[in-house]
C-alpha cells in the first residue's frame, strides 16, 4: 500500500481534512460521524510500497516497476453505515453498507 497518498474530506472545498489513510497508523485517531463525506483512493503495489514521481508531475511509478493499481469511491458516513456515492450501474458492491446487516 503506498503511503505517501490518502484519501481526504470532502465539503466546501475538494480537498479537506480529515486524510484518510489507507494503511494503520498509530497518528490516526478520526472518528467517523454522520454526514461526513470522504473518498478513499488506495494506491496498492503488487510489489514494494516505494514509489517514484516522473518528470511530467503527474504519473507516478513503482520504484521496483510492479504492477500497481489504484481506484476511488466517494463515501458518505450514515446514521447506521455509509453509502457509497460513487458507484457505476455495473459495479457489483452494494452501495449502501449499514451497521444492520
Amino acid at each position: 500500500m503506498v503511503r505517501e497518498y490518502c484519501g481526504h474530506g470532502i465539503g466546501r472545498g475538494f480537498h479537506e481534512e480529515p486524510q484518510v489513510l489507507h494503511y494503520d497508523s498509530p497518528e490516526t485517531n478520526v472518528v467517523l460521524k454522520p454526514g461526513m463525506t470522504f473518498t478513499i483512493e488506495p494506491m496498492v503495489n503488487a510489489g514494494k510500497k516505494e514509489i517514484r514521481s516522473m518528470k511530467d508531475g503527474w504519473t507516478v511509478k513503482t520504484k521496483d516497476r510492479s504492477l500497481s493499481a489504484q481506484y476511488e469511491h466517494t463515501i458518505v458516513v450514515t446514521d447506521n453505515g455509509c453509502e457509497i456515492l460513487t458507484l457505476r450501474k455495473d459495479d457489483t458492491i452494494p452501495a449502501i453498507i449499514s451497521h444492520d446487516e
